[in-house]
């Protein structure tokens, strides 16, 4: 009976280990999805602006060229 209670209190402490480094493993991939979401994220954001810029300097350019053919 002893033997079985030894057996089973190392079953329980590898399952406790186990489930533990697991939750580690699971901690750390998300924290690295959550970097790359974050960058994915700061790209978005400035192709946003990117577009605004280029968007403006084709405005610009569309009053130049009326200027230009005024002149």
């Amino acid at each position: 009976m002893t033997s079985e209670i030894i057996v089973a209190l190392l079953s329980l402490i590898g399952t406790f280990l186990g489930t533990f480094s697991g939750i580690r493993l699971v901690t750390y991939r998300l924290e690295q999805l959550e970097r790359r979401v974050e960058k994915h994220n700061s790209v978005i954001e400035r192709m946003a602006l990117a577009e605004k810029d280029i968007r403006e300097a084709g405005r610009r350019l569309g009053e130049l060229e009326k200027w230009r053919q005024e002149l």
